[in-house]
């Protein structure tokens, strides 16, 4: 295990550390305006959603690690304390990268990266037409990480309005997280896509109890063949196998010819790390206990 104090190596190495490793980070394409009404638009993926009520968006812009100078959407968010923040996916992913360059003060990155002015209902920056979803913001807060090159500038911003493309709501009219493809910034030049086989569920321990791994058999908690992911997956399940469910798995054919082969351990165990994939927990849970 490599140990480093952030403190004794350079500014850029100490970026390439933390961006690599607190990644997929959520992209926060803001778009703002200062006191004479010049338009910005640039993204952010120092972002997130720190509270639904109030519902309260932050995002970051850093001061200039090479300058220590501020960047247009900071200069304008002190001005004009109001901001759109527009969500990215993968058919806009090439035109927002454009508009982070670096253009000069008065640029319009809405014209320069081809994307749709719309203007907004409650505040004065426009929105990115092509967006999936857009949210209208009032700057409560902006809050100084620091002086020098590299600091950070947390912009509280509180969401007073939600523009929704209906093309990307379901049947039941929520949000379809593969429809959104929203794309997610890694380190150096790398995004992640989340569509695909890059998607997958969990269930949500949120009102339920789990049983815990502690409390599978030792020799499934030192298992060869399952990883920490299905041991996790297991421990979730709130109750231990009853006899009856494990009679009823015993007698599935599968299960009958190897059992009666020479039992088996790693042979049981990647059974279970199959049926764990097929989404048959509680089965899988009932065989590590024959």
């Amino acid at each position: 295990m490599k140990t480093i104090d952030p403190t004794t190596i350079s500014q850029q190495e100490l970026h390439g550390y933390l961006l690599s490793a607190v990644a997929p980070r959520p992209i926060c394409f803001a778009s703002t305006i200062d006191k004479n009404g010049n338009v910005n638009l640039s993204p952010f993926s120092y972002f997130n959603l720190f509270s639904v009520n109030p519902p309260i968006m932050v995002f970051s812009p850093s001061r200039r690690g090479r300058d220590n100078t501020t960047k247009h959407t900071l200069d304008n968010v002190l001005e004009i304390k109001e901001t759109v923040i527009n969500i990215v996916n993968y058919d806009m992913v090439e035109q927002m990268s454009l508009s982070s360059t670096e253009y000069e003060h008065g640029v319009n990155e809405f014209e320069k990266a081809g994307f749709t002015q719309v203007s907004s209902d409650t505040v004065k920056p426009p929105r990115v037409g092509e967006a999936p979803v857009a949210f209208e913001c009032t700057v409560e807060q902006v809050i100084s990480l620091g002086d020098e090159g590299g600091a950070g500038n947390l912009v509280l911003a509180k969401v007073v309005k939600i523009h929704v493309n209906e093309t990307f709501l379901d049947t039941e009219g929520k949000l379809d997280t593969p429809k959104l493809d929203l794309v997610a910034r890694m380190g150096g030049n790398w995004y992640c896509r989340a569509n695909g086989d890059a998607l997958f569920e969990i269930p949500k321990p949120i009102r339920k109890k789990g049983i815990g791994v502690d409390m599978l058999p030792k020799k499934v908690q030192n298992s060869k063949v399952l990883t920490g992911n299905n041991l996790g997956r297991l421990g979730n399940l709130e109750v231990l196998p009853t006899q009856e469910s494990m009679d009823r798995v015993a007698e599935l054919p599968e299960v009958k010819e190897l059992l009666e082969s020479t039992v088996d351990e790693v042979s049981i165990h990647k059974l279970a790390q199959r049926w764990l994939g097929e989404n048959r927990t509680e089965e899988a849970l009932a065989l590590l206990h024959l």
